[in-house]
């Protein structure tokens, strides 16, 4: 079942207003239970959580900044 445009649009808001602060303070707790890591590894986590959080969520955010798809063109209210 595919996700309307009005839908993916709601849910990548949420996703990015609620979800996305929630997983920056899930990676900053991850790396504060190691005791005090390298920089470059602390660095690693961070760059690689940084990436993970958006593969799971690239069909959501897909085409998001477009036009709607579904909704009637201007050239069919001028008729």
């Amino acid at each position: 079942m595919a996700l309307s445009y009005k839908a993916r649009r709601r849910l990548a808001l949420l996703v990015l207003v609620l979800g996305l602060p929630a997983y920056i303070v899930l990676a900053v707790t991850l790396v504060n239970l190691f005791e005090r890591p390298s920089i470059w590894v602390e660095f690693g986590i961070y760059v690689g959580l940084g990436v993970l959080w958006a593969f799971p969520l690239k069909a959501v955010f897909k085409g998001i900044g477009q036009a709607d798809p579904d909704a009637p063109s201007k050239q069919d209210q001028d008729s």
